[in-house]
C-alpha cells in the first residue's frame, strides 16, 4: 500500500471506531472504490473492519450529510451517483474559497507544516511523467488539498472545503478513463506549495484560483 494511501485511510490518533469508518469510507467513495449506486452494507462493512455494526451506521450517517450516500426506505443505503450538473456550482464556490484557504495557509503555517508542503512538492516535482497512475495522482491531489486546508488554520474553513474537494474529486474520478492524463494538473500543485511554504499570500492565492478553474475547464473540454 502506498504512503498516499496510508495516509488517507489513517484516522488521527486515538479517533473513535465511528471516525475511522467514516474516513475510511469516505475516501473509498469518493475515489469511486465504491461505485455509484452499489449498496451500502453496514454488517458487511463492519466484517470487513473489523467493527460492530454501531459505528459504521454513525459513520454512515455523516456520509449521508456529506451527499455520499443515500438511504432509502425499505430499499436500503446506496452510493450517490456522480451528477456531472453540480460542477459549475461545486466550482463557484471552490473559486471563493480555495484562493482563501491558500492566502491563509501562506500566512499561518509554522514552520513543521511549510516543510511538510516543502516536502510533497519534491515529491510531486519528482514523479516520472507516466509512471504513476490515474489514481495514485488522484490520490496526492486529495492530500495536497487536505494538508493547504489544514495549514489555513481555519476549522471551519477546513470542513467546508474538504466537503467540497470531495465532491470535485469524484467528478475528476468519474471522467478520469476520458482523460489523456492528470500529471499535469497534479504538477501545478509543486508551485502553490511552494509559494504556500515561502508565505507568498497573493501568488498562493492566484495559483489556487488557477487550479481550480483549470481542473473544471480540463473536465468540460472531455464532456
Amino acid at each position: 500500500m502506498s504512503t498516499v494511501l496510508e495516509a488517507l485511510e489513517s484516522g488521527p490518533q486515538g479517533a473513535s471506531l465511528a471516525e475511522n469508518a467514516y474516513l475510511l469510507l469516505r475516501d473509498r467513495l469518493i475515489m469511486l472504490d465504491i461505485k455509484p449506486g452499489d449498496p451500502i452494507n453496514d454488517g458487511q462493512i463492519a466484517g470487513e473492519l473489523g467493527i460492530g455494526r454501531t459505528p459504521v451506521r454513525e459513520a454512515i450517517k455523516r456520509l449521508e450529510s456529506d451527499h455520499l450516500v443515500v438511504s432509502y426506505p425499505r430499499r436500503g443505503t446506496f452510493a450517490t451517483g456522480v451528477d456531472i450538473t453540480q460542477l459549475a456550482d461545486v466550482s463557484e464556490i471552490r473559486e471563493l474559497l480555495e484562493p482563501l484557504a491558500a492566502r491563509r495557509a501562506a500566512r499561518m503555517a509554522g514552520p513543521k507544516v511549510r516543510q511538510e508542503l516543502r516536502d510533497i512538492a519534491t515529491t510531486i516535482g519528482d514523479l516520472e511523467d507516466g509512471k504513476a497512475g490515474q489514481h495514485e495522482l488522484m490520490r496526492y491531489d486529495i492530500q495536497v488539498h487536505r494538508l493547504i486546508y489544514k495549514a489555513a488554520a481555519n476549522p471551519h474553513l477546513e470542513d467546508v472545503l474538504i466537503r467540497y474537494d470531495n465532491l470535485a474529486t469524484r467528478i475528476w474520478c468519474h471522467m478520469l478513463e476520458k482523460m489523456p492524463s492528470v500529471t499535469g494538473h497534479i504538477a501545478e500543485h509543486v508551485d502553490l506549495l511552494n509559494a504556500i511554504a515561502d508565505g507568498d499570500e497573493e501568488k498562493s492565492a492566484a495559483l489556487a484560483l488557477h487550479h481550480v478553474t483549470s481542473f473544471e475547464e480540463t473536465v468540460r473540454k472531455v464532456l
